[in-house]
C-alpha cells in the first residue's frame, strides 16, 4: 500500500516540477506513471554504471556530477516515452533538481505521518 501511495505522490511531484519548469511537457497522469516506473527502473539498472564510470569525476566535484547523470537519465527517457518533452539539457537538469527536492519534502511528511500511525 505505502509503495502505490509513494508511486502517485512520486507522479504528482513530477507533473507539480513539469508545471513550473518550462521545457517539461507532460502528458498526464497516466504518463506521468509510467515515468515513475520507467525511471525507477533506469535508476536501479544504468544508473550505478554511469555512477562507477563516471566516478574520478563524481569525486572531484564531490557527488555534484550525479545531477548531470540524473539528468541525461531524464533526457534519455524524453526520447522513448511519447508524451513527455524535454527541451534541452538544461530543462533536464532543472527538472531533476525540482523534482528531487519535492519527493524529499514528500517523503519527509511520509515518514512523519506513518510514523505517527504506527505508535
Amino acid at each position: 500500500m505505502l509503495i502505490l501511495f509513494k508511486w502517485l505522490i512520486s507522479a504528482l511531484a513530477i507533473l507539480l516540477a513539469a508545471y513550473f519548469i518550462p521545457g517539461i511537457t507532460v502528458g498526464g497522469l497516466w504518463i506521468a506513471l509510467i515515468l515513475v516506473v520507467v525511471l525507477g527502473l533506469l535508476n536501479i539498472t544504468i544508473r550505478p554504471i554511469l555512477i562507477l564510470l563516471t566516478l574520478p569525476i563524481n569525486i572531484l566535484t564531490f557527488g555534484l556530477f550525479a545531477f548531470v547523470i540524473n539528468a541525461l537519465i531524464i533526457w534519455f527517457t524524453a526520447t522513448f516515452i511519447q508524451d513527455f518533452f524535454v527541451e534541452g539539457f538544461l530543462s533536464a537538469l532543472l527538472f531533476s533538481l525540482v523534482l528531487s527536492l519535492i519527493q524529499a519534502v514528500f517523503d519527509m511528511i511520509l515518514n512523519k505521518v506513518f510514523k505517527k500511525s504506527r505508535h
